[in-house]
């Protein structure tokens, strides 16, 4: 077989071989021109602020300037006391406390997210009606973000209508203190803010599903509940792996959610970074943004380890 290739091979005429390379030549100067607007999108607002707050994370500052002098002392400030295990520094306990806030977000809004988008991609059969339903969920986004959670305080007070209600029935003799400016309080405004993030790739990755692979499963014997572990499930895989991604940036970096119905009394990364800038101290809120962007990095790295994106997607 390959004593007659060679020469079907040797009988292409070089000039045809040049002749199809020139428009894909062509083509690669197109292709860097049409990128090239989003790229500088890119450099604008996203590398040239990064290496900005990494400069200016290694300068030094006092109660009156900021001295553009190299220095590590902004990062020492971060770590510090963090190497005794047994007592954790300030910096592992406001990490540990938004991470528990992220485990907690993460949670909640997979379990409301996966069955409403299954529902959607699955037994609503009407396209307009299954873009009806999903542009309900995101009815909350015509509202700012602090006036949604400003909703939940007349409902969670201490007076509030849930107290009101519990009490009128009997159930409570006294209101309940910890359902506003606590933990449980600021994990509802943060599953109330970010399901939908985890909604719409869940739905995405749903919808790109062949039916005919379901159809075979069913032809299989598979139950309903086997379909779904064996069939749906891994291949919304990507989608789980980026609303997972989308959920963990918002909640890490997040303090206006934290400050509002935390009541000013809970810590997190994005809350310490926020006290900081307020103070006029760019310095140290500079280091705590470059140490909170590493760990969400390495937090999305091991996930993608876990899920190779590129080619799932």
């Amino acid at each position: 077989m390959s004593d007659v290739a060679l020469p079907a091979l040797a009988d292409v005429p070089a000039n045809s071989v040049r002749a199809e390379a020139a428009p894909a030549r062509r083509r690669r100067p197109l292709a860097y021109l049409q990128a090239a607007p989003m790229a500088l999108v890119f450099l604008v607002f996203l590398a040239i602020p990064l290496l900005l707050t990494l400069m200016v994370s290694f300068w030094e500052y006092n109660e009156y300037e900021i001295i553009p002098a190299f220095t590590l002392q902004n990062y020492r400030d971060v770590f510090e006391g963090c190497g005794n295990l047994a007592d954790p520094c300030t910096t592992a306990r406001t990490y540990l406390s938004t991470l528990k806030f992220c485990a907690l977000t993460l949670a909640f809004t997979l379990l409301i997210g996966f069955p409403v988008a299954y529902f959607l991609a699955f037994h609503v059969r009407s396209r307009t009606v299954q873009m009806g339903l999903f542009l309900l969920c995101t009815i909350p986004f015509w509202t700012s973000n602090v006036i949604r959670m400003i909703s939940w305080i007349p409902l969670l007070g201490r007076n509030g209508l849930v107290n009101d209600t519990l009490q009128g029935m009997g159930v409570i003799g006294s209101p309940i203190e910890g359902l506003l400016y606590s933990d449980f309080s600021v994990t509802l405004a943060f599953v109330h803010l970010y399901t939908v993030f985890m909604i719409v790739p869940i739905f995405n990755s749903m919808a790109r599903i062949d039916r005919s692979l379901i159809e075979a499963a069913y032809d299989a014997g598979a139950t309903g509940w086997q379909t779904l572990w064996s069939v749906i499930v891994p291949l919304c895989k990507p989608g789980i792996a980026i609303g997972t991604i989308f959920v963990l940036t918002l909640v890490m970096g997040d303090f206006v959610t934290v400050g509002v119905m935390g009541g000013q009394q809970i810590a997190s990364v994005g809350k310490v970074i926020q006290v900081q800038m307020s103070y006029l101290q760019f310095p140290a809120a500079a280091a705590n943004a470059v140490v909170l962007l590493a760990a969400v990095l390495m937090m999305i790295l091991g996930l993608t380890r876990v899920i190779d994106l590129r080619r799932e997607l």
